[in-house]
């Protein structure tokens, strides 16, 4: 596959996708790290494995299953991604964030995306739930934009405006569900960064300075790529381990995947309650 995705590969997946499939989706969600469990729970799934699927980018990293899973979920037609493919594994950016494109041409309105991330705030631990209310694009900063290349008219114009990545809406319900729930719900910034190395220190002083509450290696590439095509977003980033801001500790994606056992009953209660809410 060349650098620059194209409608017709797009398109390609899509009908591949419509064969399989008994209902049409609503709402996409994309399961990070340790996470994928939540995609049990789909009533009525069609069960589609990645390398069934052309032009889709395939995950290599443990806690990422493969599998997209089409069906119901709280009245709501959902498709969920059962893990996703990072930038550091090689693919280009147009890879990365094709699962996206492949979802706004089958009709998805809403994109719940989830990650495994650091603590950046000293206040936020392993086991919390941050609510996403904006990024900082580091990778993009520095030219690794996902829009990059010829602009794909039929999504989005070519500066698409990111001053709401985040849907404040769908940010209030979150937070009626956690108030319900009796749920201790963080809300900040994500920052991006490629991987797969974790943060140095002084990394980690960097971003707090610049305003990062947790850090990761995915979701804002896709963010940007879904606002672009006008979907809406819910971010929520599963915080499964601390930041190493003094160099004391040891970060390993062992524990990240551990982590997940804490969040995903957390993140299930959010999401359903959300999904209820629509």
């Amino acid at each position: 596959m060349s650098e620059w995705i194209t409608l017709e590969q797009i398109d390609h997946t899509c009908d591949v996708i419509a064969s399989k499939i008994h209902t049409k989706p609503r709402i996409g969600l994309i399961l990070g790290s340790g996470l994928g469990d939540l995609a049990d729970l789909v009533e009525n799934a069609d069960v589609i494995p990645y390398n069934e699927l052309p032009n889709w980018p395939l995950p290599t990293i443990q806690g990422h299953k493969g599998r997209l899973v089409v069906g119901g979920l709280d009245n709501q037609s959902v498709l969920v991604m059962q893990g996703r493919t990072h930038y550091y594994e090689g693919p280009t950016m147009g890879q990365v964030t094709f699962p996206i494109r492949v979802m706004q041409r089958l009709g998805i309105e809403i994109l719940i995306v989830t990650n495994a991330a650091g603590a950046i705030h000293p206040e936020y631990v392993p086991g919390d739930v941050m609510l996403l209310t904006d990024h900082i694009n580091l990778v993009g900063m520095t030219g690794l934009n996902p829009l990059r290349g010829p602009n794909l008219d039929v999504f989005g114009e070519r500066f698409p405006d990111m001053s709401q990545p985040y849907d404040r809406e769908l940010q209030q319900k979150c937070r009626d569900v956690a108030k319900s729930a009796d749920m201790t719900l963080r809300e900040g910034v994500y920052a991006w960064l490629s991987g797969p190395s974790f943060e140095s220190p002084a990394d980690l002083r960097f971003l707090r300075a610049g305003g990062a509450d947790a850090v990761g290696m995915s979701t804002v590439p896709e963010v940007i790529v879904a606002r672009h095509g006008k979907t809406r977003v819910l971010g929520l980033s599963g915080i499964s381990n601390k930041a190493n801001l003094d160099g004391s500790t040891v970060t390993t994606h062992a524990e990240v995947l551990e982590a997940g056992k804490i969040l995903v009953p957390k993140l299930t209660t959010l999401i359903r309650g959300v999904l209820r809410s629509l």
